[in-house]
């Protein structure tokens, strides 16, 4: 297990982690998302020993990650490291070997990988001649090239193209079949709800909310009733303007968004929504990640 225990950090006066605790399970997919400076890439510096903790400290297995367990690391930094003059496949063959893989091994799996994830280069290419989206894959492929037995990746989905993205999960949700911890960061909330079996949501340094999405869910406010209705005419919500304590929100087709106050009776909408057409559906909209995202960071 990953953890990132008890960390503070502050750069002068300000303060940019405070107390920061979560942990990252063997073969768990981890999102930890953040608004810009919540911290996030602070930690991931931090554990890779780029940082030092003011207090707190970061661990592997129950003990304090140093140089040789940091070794076994893939790390993904915010700022790309590539070298711009380099061909993708000889810097990558470079820093497997840097990690202690046989050179006949790293030019096997270079290979590999890029095919894997559809890096476009021709063999003399340098890394500057790619699309942005292709240095994404190497930098990527940096990361994992070695094997390693944690992932640390500091936003590893900008930029790229829905097939690229789905390729990128893919070999994410293969390292964490074989028990690797992967933690990541993103932006892509989507993203982040479809592949991550646990999230963390960090505000002003410190974590505010951490879970499944469901989890998440089942502790957000209650999302908007919807009520969908067939045969009304499309105005028909106005007659629900006349009811003490709902408000229309908006209309998303044949669905009408409320926001309910506490003790209206659910049977005075129904009544008046089935005065007005066939209702096809009537409950609350299940929050999105994005929503519980929001509500937390308070955005």
């Amino acid at each position: 297990m990953l953890e990132f225990h008890a960390l503070h950090k502050a750069f002068g006066e300000r303060k940019v982690l405070r107390g920061l605790t979560f942990g990252v399970r063997p073969g768990e997919l981890f999102g930890f998302c953040g608004a810009n400076g919540a911290g996030k890439t602070t930690a991931m510096r931090i554990a890779l020993g780029v940082l030092q903790a003011d207090s707190g400290e970061v661990r592997l297995q129950g003990r304090p990650v140093d140089a040789a367990s940091r070794a076994r690391f893939g790390y993904m930094p915010e700022e790309r490291g590539l070298y711009a003059k380099m061909t993708p496949r000889d810097q990558l063959v470079h820093f497997a070997v840097l990690s202690g893989v046989e050179r006949s091994v790293a030019r096997r799996r270079a290979e590999e990988w890029m095919e894997r994830l559809g890096v476009v280069a021709a063999p003399k290419d340098a890394l500057e001649k790619l699309s942005l989206g292709n240095q994404q894959k190497v930098q990527l492929i940096a990361s994992l090239i070695h094997d390693p037995d944690v992932l640390v990746l500091d936003e590893p989905f900008s930029g790229l193209d829905p097939v690229a993205v789905d390729a990128m999960a893919d070999a994410l949700t293969d390292f964490s079949r074989r028990g690797v911890p992967v933690v990541f960061s993103s932006h892509q909330l989507d993203l982040v709800e479809r592949l991550c079996d646990r999230v963390g949501i960090v505000r002003d340094g410190a974590l505010v909310a951490e879970g499944t999405v469901e989890e998440l869910r089942s502790g957000a406010d209650r999302g908007p009733l919807e009520v969908e209705l067939s045969g009304a005419e499309d105005d028909w919500s106005r007659a629900l303007e006349g009811v003490d304590g709902v408000e229309v929100l908006g209309k998303q087709g044949r669905t009408v968004l409320l926001r309910v106050a506490d003790g209206v009776p659910a049977a005075r909408i129904l009544e008046v929504a089935g005065a007005a057409g066939e209702v096809e559906r009537f409950g609350r909209r299940r929050p999105a990640l994005a929503d519980i995202f929001r509500e937390s960071v308070g955005g």
